[in-house]
């Protein structure tokens, strides 16, 4: 669900911030979420690393509002108390499992059952006795019901085969033959998690929801899609979602498409994405992770119709699957649904074919050199790259030394303080750290590290520094206090379980997924209590040195399988690849007579109109689906309290959290100077990652460590329907377990009050990492930038934010770079300044989530806290009134596809908010846009989204091979719904789906901060209720009321692209100067 995820990585401040104040803020924060480089593709990527997992330090914006873990920025959980919680969850009632008669009746056999204590679960391993299909039943009291199903796919090319056809089993099945179900779900289910996702060596098919009749309508779909695709007999879906020549007349030229192959395009447009696949392919040259499983747009149009059915014959068959199945439903029901699809095959020889061998280790280290496109401007020589990557072992490592090479991990580069991200960061070599430490997704363990922003002639010195620093931490050991912080880190996080958005049944599935599927044991990485108690021990008795030194030595110093990768600059390369790209086209083109070009374009028009026909009312119906009689009339609830504390208000939420406290402690942004306000994020990560009088960062960071859960500091802004001024705060969080409230709260005015503004060298390394990450966004999160710059053009909220993480801002931190060492005591009292003007008790908020005993016991250090802060703000209140000019713009970057967004105000030319809106602004992104943007316009995702704090509609797409095209299609969207004819069950599907967004399922924690945005921006239970009503009474009407509010878009929209500089130069011939151009690399 590509349009969701997307949507989640934009500031919240314009349009995300939505899905917080009506609907559940769909984020993930935990530690064990970590961005990983083995999952690399479509649709939505998550890592399944086993047990330890950090946050990807690697592309975390410091002072970001939380959103999803895998795009892009969340919670920092770095830092985690030894006094852990268990998972939260609700105490356990009595836990039934499949009945052993149900199950042999069934045509299964019990292979092993266990009481799984770490998430409070019976465990029950089955085999199908006909075919062999494994068959995890995980059953707890979980409402959040899981599926999976994960075939084993390893790929022998770079064609892209696992991952095309990911995509194209969910266009329609044997008993769903339409054109894309999975469309149908979207627009029409309950469901909490609904994607699939390619692996470099497996392909995982997960569902998610918390109503039992939805939770069986998905896996029903999906069982049906994976096994009886209608794709391996339709040409036409193979052509689509993977790749064909294109061609609308014999006279022009011939070019490429496919969602697939312009997917692709976009990760190959990313240097780090680059790096990542050159040095996977580099260490693994010999078994299937020496090739591409998500595709090389060079080598995918090698593939073939035939190989594509044939890899699906092959490794799509009951023999091949793992089968997952979580939560609190009747595990008896799971095994009959099973069985109606297991039995209908014979056992295969596909585990034998996919079984994937180990690499065998080098005996002596590689290095390779080479090129990604880089942009012209800028200091070319200081944009290398270089990473060293290390093979671990031969074969796959035991749980325990899997385990301590995550604590070293974690050690070495979890936290700012760790000494090896430490020494590489202060070295000034560099601007930002790449590679991903320790990578246990695969069958064999990797580490990588490096930096990025490197000058040529620094090369060596940074391979040298890392060499040099490893043997140093194998020589000296650890601090005790890093040692003990990354402990209370890690068990706090496993204990506490908080995957955010992030189905806990689908993390625990990955997490045993990544043993299960290479024939090993799928209970033991869910069990980490006793090789956890063995760790503390043995560190106890031996000495952290003894322990983790000799890892060090043995898996990364003296392994010669190690590989060096040196990215260089090239700014012709961009180019180079579209003229390639040409030439082969033009040469496809004059190898064909007369008769195959008319042929080939007959063909075109011919995909085009099955692309754009509607599936019959007939088709439709075959999609299982709820009714209206399923959906509760009124909103959750969250219990809110609304106190005072010394004159400061203070929101209470009794909710059970395992004796955790989560809070929120607000500050008004108001009184900020404009033009201090692209200082705010490199504030707040000065604030968390610089020490104080009496500490150094590394203490205090290690403080945090041992007495909290994490504090993290970030802005949050939007706009407040029906007032002028935005609602800016900065928004300090932080969690730890009730019994150290005390300590939470010290730290807390610790890092606020105490942290000095004096490491100039820090802020620096600050400002090169922004910058890094910044330049990051562009290439990989364009829709975001576009978002932000249209917003930034029509209204003050969007401006703001557009200072702080937008292009506005990498302008800013360009210029910052050499005023650091111009002008360090200035930039130090604007530092000072920005303390002064937020630090006071006046406007300030404290949210507070946790069980009513813990919530009346933490009130008193509530109370101290308070009386530390000033009582008023030091600096008056300013006026904020700027916005960018309103001119159509192009972000120009090396990149082969494009970001294409367009919108307008719809509240600046009379509209008003209805809940309908909602209702329709998704049936725009799941009908018209996935249709034109994304199936037929080649492009990997379309989508709108309503911010109806601001009313600002914005169309946006992803990995676009169009502009001027997707921008017509936007401008068609009033008439489309005018022309718009939907039965009464489309209409349901539509209400339902968007009660989905607004029902979103939230841990306590991401409760009690979506009831605090809506505190902030004003939103009442009231209205809440009205929207509900609204939406879930939405007819055709609305539709094509709908039509003339969104023809504003059209007539006076504002439209931003980020794009190739040789798409801008056609748009701008074909439609004199429509852009303003801004090159921003």
């Amino acid at each position: 669900m590509e349009r969701t995820a997307l949507l989640r990585s934009l500031s919240c401040s314009s349009l995300a911030c939505n899905r917080f104040i009506f609907s559940a803020p769909k984020r993930s924060h935990s530690f064990l979420s970590k961005s990983s480089a083995a999952a690399r593709c479509h649709r939505r990527v998550f890592s399944g690393r086993s047990i330890l997992r950090r946050d990807s330090w690697r592309s975390l914006p410091v002072a970001a509002s939380p959103r999803s873990s895998s795009l892009r920025f969340g919670f920092n959980d770095k830092h985690f108390s030894s006094l852990s919680a268990r998972a939260v969850a609700s105490p356990p009632k009595d836990i039934a499992g499949a009945g052993d008669e149900v199950a042999e009746k069934l045509g299964f056999e019990k292979v092993s059952e266990e009481f799984i204590d770490e998430c409070k679960s019976k465990a029950v391993l089955f085999k199908h006795k006909k075919t062999g299909a494994e068959v995890m039943s995980v059953s707890n009291d979980d409402e959040n019901k899981v599926f999976g199903i994960v075939f084993r796919t390893p790929p022998k090319d770079s064609t892209g085969i696992p991952h095309i056809l990911e995509h194209s089993v969910l266009c329609g099945s044997r008993k769903y033959p339409l054109k894309e179900p999975f469309v149908e779900l979207l627009k029409g289910s309950l469901h909490t998690f609904l994607n699939a996702f390619t692996y470099p060596d497996r392909t995982c098919y997960p569902v998610a929801s918390t109503n039992s009749k939805d939770f069986y309508n998905l896996v029903d779909v999906y069982l049906d899609a994976v096994f009886f695709p209608k794709c391996i007999e339709d040409f036409q879906t193979f052509q689509q979602e993977g790749w064909h020549y294109e061609l609308d007349d014999p006279s022009e030229d011939i070019t490429y498409k496919g969602v697939v192959f312009n997917e692709m395009k976009g990760v190959y447009s990313q240097p780090d994405n680059l790096l990542g696949r050159t040095a996977q392919q580099a260490l693994f040259p010999d078994n299937t992770y020496g090739v591409d499983s998500g595709g090389d747009p060079l080598v995918i149009p090698k593939l073939t119709f035939e190989e594509f059915k044939e890899f699906h014959r092959k490794y799509y068959h009951p023999s091949n699957a793992r089968i997952w199945f979580y939560g609190d439903d009747d595990p008896n029901e799971r095994l009959r649904i099973l069985s109606e699809y297991l039995d209908l095959f014979d056992a295969s020889t596909a585990p034998n074919e996919s079984k994937v061998e180990p690499q065998k280790l080098f005996s002596e280290p590689v290095r390779i050199v080479e090129k990604y496109p880089a942009g012209e401007g800028g200091n070319l020589n200081k944009k290398h790259m270089v990473c060293l990557n290390w093979l671990l072992s031969d074969k796959p490592l035991d749980l325990q030394t899997e385990l301590t090479l995550g604590f070293l991990d974690h050690l070495m580069l979890g936290t700012p303080a760790s000494p090896l991200r430490k020494v590489l960061l202060e070295s000034g070599l560099g601007d930002a750290i790449i590679g991903g430490g320790v990578e246990d997704e695969l069958l064999q363990p990797q580490f990588s590290i490096g930096l990025k922003g490197v000058t040529d002639e620094d090369i060596l010195k940074v391979e040298e520094l890392i060499m040099s620093s490893l043997r140093k931490l194998a020589e000296e050991g650890f601090d005790m206090e890093a040692v003990e912080a990354s402990m209370n880190t890690i068990e706090f996080s496993l204990r506490e379980n908080n995957t955010g958005s992030f189905p806990r049944g689908l993390s625990l599935m990955l997490r045993s997924i990544g043993k299960w599927i290479y024939d090993m044991d799928p209970f033991e990485p869910l069990k980490y209590e006793k090789p956890l108690a063995d760790l503390k021990a043995r560190i106890a008795e031996e000495g952290s040195k003894a322990v983790f030194s000799p890892l060090i030595e043995k898996f990364i110093l003296n392994n010669p399988h190690r590989v060096t990768i040196e990215m260089q600059p090239d700014p012709e390369k961009a180019s180079r690849d579209e003229a390639a790209e040409k030439e082969n086209l033009e040469k496809v083109k004059a190898s064909m007579t007369a008769e195959d070009l008319a042929e080939l374009a007959h063909a075109t028009q011919e995909l085009k109109l099955k692309q754009e026909t509607p599936d019959p009312p007939e088709a439709l119906r075959c999609v299982p689906s709820l009714s209206l009689h399923d959906i509760p009339k009124e909103p959750i609830r969250i219990p809110t309290e609304v106190g005072d504390i010394n004159g400061v208000k203070v929101l209470q939420h009794d909710l059970f959290t395992n004796d955790v406290l989560y809070t929120e402690v607000v500050f008004d942004m108001s009184s900020l100077k404009q033009e201090l306000l692209p200082l705010v994020p490199l504030f707040c990560q000065s604030l968390q990652e610089m020490g104080t009088k009496d500490l150094t960062f590394v203490q205090l960071n290690q403080l945090i460590g041992r007495k909290t859960g994490g504090i993290s500091i970030f802005p949050f802004t939007s706009a407040i329907r029906g007032k002028e001024d935005p609602s800016s705060h900065i928004i300090v969080r932080g969690k730890s377990m009730a019994g150290r409230a005390d300590d939470l709260f010290n730290l807390i005015n610790c890092v606020l009050q105490e942290v000095q503004f004096t490491d100039q060298q820090r802020f620096k390394q600050f400002v090169s990492q922004s910058k890094a990450r910044m330049e990051n966004r562009l290439r990989g999160g364009g829709h975001g930038i576009a978002a932000a710059r249209m917003n930034a053009k029509l209204n003050v909220a969007g401006w703001i934010s557009e200072q702080m993480g937008g292009v506005s801002y990498l302008d800013f931190l360009q210029s910052l770079e050499e005023k650091v060492d111009n002008d360090w005591s200035g930039i130090s009292s604007s530092l000072e300044e920005i303390r002064k003007s937020l630090l006071s008790r006046e406007g300030c908020l404290v949210n507070m989530t946790a069980d009513g005993k813990n919530l009346s016991d933490t009130e008193n250090f509530v109370s101290k806290f308070l009386d530390l802060l000033p009582s008023k703000s030091l600096v008056e209140r300013s006026s904020w009134s700027a916005r960018l000019p309103s001119n159509n713009e192009a972000i120009v970057i090396p990149t082969q596809v494009n970001y294409v967004g367009k919108a307008a105000n719809l509240y600046d030319k009379g509209y008003q908010l209805s809940g309908s809106a909602y209702v329709i602004s998704n049936h725009i992104s799941n009908t018209w846009l996935w249709e034109r943007v994304r199936v037929s316009g080649g492009a990997y995702g379309g989508f709108c989204n309503f911010d109806t704090h601001s009313g600002v509609f914005t169309f946006l797409s992803y990995r676009d091979p169009n502009l001027l095209k997707t921008l017509d299609i936007y401008d068609g969207t009033g008439d489309f719904l005018r022309k718009l004819e939907v039965d009464d069950d489309t209409l349901t599907k539509a209400i339902i789906g968007t009660i989905s967004d607004v029902d979103a399922y939230q841990l306590p924690d991401a409760k009690g901060y979506s009831s605090l945005l809506r505190y902030l921006l004003g939103v009442t239970e009231e209205e809440r209720q009205r929207r509900r009503e609204e939406i879930l009474s939405t007819s055709l009407k609305d539709f094509k009321d709908f039509a003339d509010a969104i023809d504003s878009v059209k007539a006076n929209g504002v439209a931003v692209a980020v794009a190739s500089p040789d798409d801008v130069e056609t748009a701008n011939k074909e439609r004199s100067n429509f852009f303003q151009v801004k090159r921003a690399l």
